[in-house]
């Protein structure tokens, strides 16, 4: 069986197909004709290409039935080319129908290689490509929805597609959209440039709006200079609400003194090279936040005149904002509270989450078809945290835990990493480490001789931000995630592409390379405090910034996406091996 890709419209034409065969004229509704069960037992004595048509049938059958979960199963294993054209094309429609409503991305994928493979009729294949192009987004390959989908409304000049196209055109870094100008016809251009002025507004709402009539000026005609994606067409509302006037809540004193010192680094110098780039001025105001009165300092803020909020750090000042109804003013505070949930209106909650880290592994290890997992995490308050986001993502993804095994950072990796392969055989490991111990891992479980290897996941803790290739070659093979700009390479294809490079280059030089991370969430917590009214009017906003890209959850809680790289020579590289590709090299 072969496999395609796809994305989603829904049921209609598939509705059309199935009504003629489902549906008595006039009054009733009968029961579909016919035994699914049968159909399959009989597939098993059938030559190939009986045997797929019977298994096609009771899919179809079973879909009426309003079995859908199972002739999803069965649609799946029909090897498709053993079909005659016309089913061919049914089973296409049929699974990528099922797949998109029993959430399976992957059989829409699978139904689409139809496409590049035979004559559809021009509905059917309209059809086919929307469902291939938005289950490609599902799967986290926003670059070849937008490829599917752009080519489609080139195809029908439909613009209800301009907001599945934004949608995923604005999750990709300025890199991947470079990559799709080669070759590009004008109107895919267009895209690409609206993409680019609007990602480098930096939350000017008047500039962007002189730039987007400039912008409309020369692509009259273009879909989206016709109807504007929802998403551009919200910011209209925030006209005369740019932030102006940033108040800081960081501590000058006390155990966060040093992490405060390395955000404010970042900020100032961010704001400083925004405002030389020719950005409007925003005005910082910093206030020493160790006095303890978050009420006194959101009076002070007020009375300057500040707008936006940035801070407090501590994790106790964050969790006893969020218990409130609502706070004094817009808020981005540096860390996340305690609570499950974040109660504040206007409140939102931004920091480097290791548990962030840990949740994103899971995912993409799931992605890639692992199903067994140990977990190696350090046997401190930090370990269990992580280590139980972990598995309880892995887990609610019907992942299981084959050994969870808590290790002391002060001993040798040897005998924990042997505890972690046991005896129950898992096909990963999830790793959480500091370099030392991590750069341990990789040749015990060589040494235990586990056959083909063992996949290995990480946070961005194993890396110490610089190239060492002598000390990481033991890391060969080891997947992590990181912020972009500390692993530029891998994550955008190099420093010139990278968010903020002005100053990246400049904290980059000046900066304690254990700092640098600290530092980058300083740049992106001024740009975030920047956009924070667009945050709150228009969900699913993102930045696309120094530590990820960046977006708020409905509780005000931001999510950062990190990209991924593995160790190749002892130097991250980009991650090349994704299930997409594994797929689109069989075909």
């Amino acid at each position: 069986m072969k496999i395609s890709s796809r994305g989603p419209l829904a049921a209609a034409l598939l509705a059309l197909l199935i009504a003629g065969c489902s549906l008595q004229p006039g009054i009733t509704q009968r029961p579909p004709a016919g035994d699914p069960d049968r159909l399959l037992r009989q597939a098993e004595q059938q030559a190939p290409e009986q045997a797929a048509l019977s298994r096609l049938e009771a899919a179809d059958i079973l879909a009426r039935q309003g079995r859908r979960p199972q002739a999803l199963e069965v649609a799946k294993d029909i090897d498709d080319a053993r079909l005659p054209a016309e089913a061919r094309r049914r089973w296409a429609l049929l699974l990528s129908d099922l797949g998109e409503t029993e959430d399976d991305p992957w059989a829409v994928i699978q139904a689409a290689q139809l496409l590049d493979e035979a004559e559809l009729p021009r509905e059917a294949a309209n059809q086919l490509r929307e469902r291939q192009g938005r289950a490609l987004g599902r799967v986290d390959e926003p670059q070849a929805a937008a490829r599917v989908l752009m080519r489609l409304q080139a195809d029908t000049d439909r613009r209800d597609l301009n907001d599945p196209i934004w949608e995923q055109l604005s999750r990709l870094s300025p890199a991947r959209v470079d990559e799709l100008r080669d070759g590009a016809d004008e109107a895919t251009l267009a895209w690409l440039a609206l993409a680019d002025l609007v990602r480098s507004g930096s939350g000017d709402i008047e500039r962007l709006f002189t730039r987007l009539d400039n912008w409309r000026g020369r692509y009259p005609e273009h879909p989206a200079a016709r109807r504007l994606p929802t998403d551009i067409l919200a910011l209209r509302e925030l006209r005369g609400q740019d932030v102006r006037h940033i108040a800081v809540f960081l501590p000058e004193s006390g155990p966060l003194a040093g992490v405060a010192d390395a955000i404010e680094e970042g900020l100032r110098a961010h704001h400083l090279n925004a405002v030389n780039s020719g950005a409007s001025g925003t005005q910082l105001t910093f206030f020493d936040s160790a006095r303890g009165d978050l009420e006194a300092l959101y009076r002070e803020a007020r009375n300057r005149g500040a707008q936006v909020v940035v801070g407090p750090l501590d994790k106790a000042a964050v969790s006893a904002l969020e218990r409130r109804d609502r706070v004094p003013m817009p808020t981005l505070a540096l860390n996340y509270g305690e609570a499950e949930r974040n109660g504040a209106e206007g409140l939102f909650q931004y920091g480097l989450s290791a548990e962030d880290e840990a949740r994103q592994v899971a995912a993409r290890a799931r992605l890639d078809g692992h199903r067994t997992a140990s977990l190696l995490v350090p046997d401190n308050a930090w370990g269990r945290r992580v280590g139980e986001a972990f598995a309880t993502a892995w887990q609610d993804r019907d992942g299981d835990i084959a050994n969870a095994v808590r290790y002391n950072p002060g001993m040798p990796a040897t005998e924990s990493t042997r505890r972690a392969l046991g005896t129950n055989r898992a096909d990963l490991l999830f790793l959480l480490a500091l370099p030392d111990y991590a750069r341990q891992v990789p040749p015990t479980i060589d040494y235990y001789a586990y056959e083909q290897g063992l996949p290995v996941y990480a946070t961005s803790h194993l890396f110490e931000g610089r190239p060492q290739p002598r000390l990481d070659q033991d890391l060969n093979g080891v997947m992590f995630v990181d912020i972009p700009w500390q692993i530029p390479d891998a994550a955008v294809g190099g420093e010139d592409a990278l968010p903020f490079l002005a100053s990246f280059r400049q904290l980059r030089e000046e900066s304690d390379p254990t700092m640098f991370r600290l530092m980058a969430m300083g740049v992106d917590a001024y740009e975030l405090a920047r956009r924070l009214p667009q945050f709150q009017a228009i969900p699913g906003s993102e930045l696309f910034g120094a530590t990820g890209t960046l977006s708020a959850g409905d509780d005000g809680r931001i999510h950062r996406s990190l990209p991924w790289a593995r160790f190749v020579d002892g130097v991250p590289q980009p991650v090349l091996g994704s299930r997409l590709l594994d797929h689109e090299r069989a075909r």
